[in-house]
């Protein structure tokens, strides 16, 4: 049975918009794949780095959580996944931020992703593909995230070139 996953996408280091391409390419042999806008950002944690470009993906797949989690990691290290410190630059990072409903904790995935509504980041690009998401009982478009949002859209979601 399908699932609808919501993965978030977020690069700054090399060609950052072609490696959020590749991994989008990669997502949709997966499952059926939609995107939100492409966005860029600050950096969340240390300041002297580039700014990001951050995108959310819809993902349907029959792939069980821990399962997706591995092909997102398998994406990560196929990209050449830098990761030089906490909150620091990467080449690519793929957070799985919504499974279907369901809520998930062990030592290797937390579902919902913890800290999606303190990110505009994460919840802009996510009502970019549902206007109507809730999470844990919150309606996403009334978060106050919204009044001052950090990120600036650069494309609509033609950027990824999913057929």
């Amino acid at each position: 049975m399908s699932v609808k996953t919501y993965i978030g996408l977020g690069s700054n280091l090399g060609d950052s918009r072609q490696i959020l391409v590749d991994a989008i390419q990669k997502l949709s042999e997966l499952g059926v794949v939609s995107v939100s806008k492409l966005y860029q950002s600050p950096p969340m944690g240390p300041q002297d780095q580039p700014h990001y470009l951050n995108a959310v993906a819809c993902l349907e797949t029959n792939l069980e959580p821990l399962d997706l989690l591995d092909e997102l990691q398998k994406i990560e290290n196929e990209s050449g996944r830098v990761r030089l410190r906490r909150w620091g630059e990467r080449t690519l990072d793929l957070d799985l931020l919504i499974y279907g409903n369901e809520s998930i904790k062990n030592e290797r995935l937390t579902v919902p992703h913890v800290g999606i509504l303190e990110r505009d980041f994460v919840v802009i690009p996510l009502l970019d593909l549902d206007a109507d998401l809730q999470l844990n009982g919150q309606i996403l478009k009334h978060s106050p995230l919204l009044q001052n949002p950090t990120l600036t859209m650069l494309e609509d979601q033609n950027w990824a070139n999913i057929n």
